[in-house]
């Protein structure tokens, strides 16, 4: 069924790999999805990638008193060694902090210009610079939110799952360094459509903060790909998991111990069509989209 739709949507969704390095470096990688839009090469992805940008940027200044300071007692000749390690093991600072942060788009050297977003819709754009337009390259249309959004229509999600990126960190060049094969294979899933979510009112656009439900979970690696029908047209952008309880608890035994097993329907959560045209058309970016 989403055979020809998977083959089209696989031509506009990419991977996003973010790095991070803490202080007690700890390097550790996650990735996303994102969806090529246009010819200049406008992006459209979820907001919540960026969680641990933005906590990087809090403590910028922070970590750089902490080189400072750090730098100063291992430069000081006066010091014996002893001395030199009581006083760095005195120096305040959490181990969680992020001090080095990094986005990988897909390609070596590429970076996101112009970002705009909207984090209570949980969506951003950005443009890819430099963009490398691919010869297989397609760009998708995006559901008309006016027209045909029937419930119980069969929806597809593409993105990067099930896959591990074991990135390091190379002092010398201060870059984080990726394994050769990064780019991982794209995995679909299926389900169908089977609400829409209001979850609150933007305190910016005063609009509903609109989502479509799908039967079907998101899976990790597919934040920020497409939702989409069997023509490939995305109906959401993929942006969460969640976990409704059923209500019944069946006893099973591990270890000799008997437990109980809460079950829960895991349905996948996607940035509504109606909130992606709103605000692609107020950020001014050209897309296609659908007539039906």
């Amino acid at each position: 069924m989403f055979a020809e739709a998977v083959s089209i949507a696989s031509r506009f969704t990419r991977p996003v790999i973010i790095s991070t390095r803490r202080i007690d470096g700890t390097v550790s990688s996650a990735i996303g999805s994102f969806v090529i839009l246009n010819e200049e090469g406008w992006i459209l992805t979820v907001a919540h990638l960026w969680q641990s940008y933005f906590e990087y940027k809090k403590h910028e200044s922070a970590v750089k008193r902490y080189r400072d300071e750090l730098a100063s007692i291992k430069s000081d000749t006066r010091l014996s060694e002893k001395k030199r390690e009581k006083l760095i093991s005195s120096i305040e600072m959490d181990k969680g902090v992020i001090q080095n942060h990094s986005f990988w788009w897909g390609e070596d050297g590429v970076v996101l210009k112009d970002i705009k977003s909207y984090p209570e819709g949980d969506i951003i754009t950005g443009r890819l610079e430099p963009f490398n337009k691919r010869r297989d390259m397609r760009f998708p249309v995006i559901k008309n939110p006016d027209m045909n959004l029937d419930i119980g229509t069969s929806l597809c999600k593409l993105g990067y799952p099930f896959h591990k990126i074991k990135a390091s960190f190379d002092e010398d060049k201060g870059a984080f360094i990726l394994p050769g094969k990064t780019a991982p294979a794209l995995f679909p899933i299926e389900g169908i459509f089977t609400r829409h979510v209001i979850a609150g009112r933007s305190k910016r656009t005063n609009k509903d903060i609109k989502f479509l439900e799908t039967s079907s979970p998101g899976l990790m690696g597919q934040s920020g790909g497409p939702i989409f029908d069997t023509k490939g047209t995305i109906w959401a952008i993929q942006s969460r998991t969640v976990h409704f309880p059923l209500g019944f608890s069946p006893k099973i035994k591990k270890r000799g111990k008997e437990i109980e097993e809460n079950q829960f329907l895991n349905v996948g959560w996607g940035v509504h069509p109606t909130t992606v045209v709103q605000f692609l058309g107020d950020s001014g970016i050209d897309f296609r989209m659908s007539n039906y």
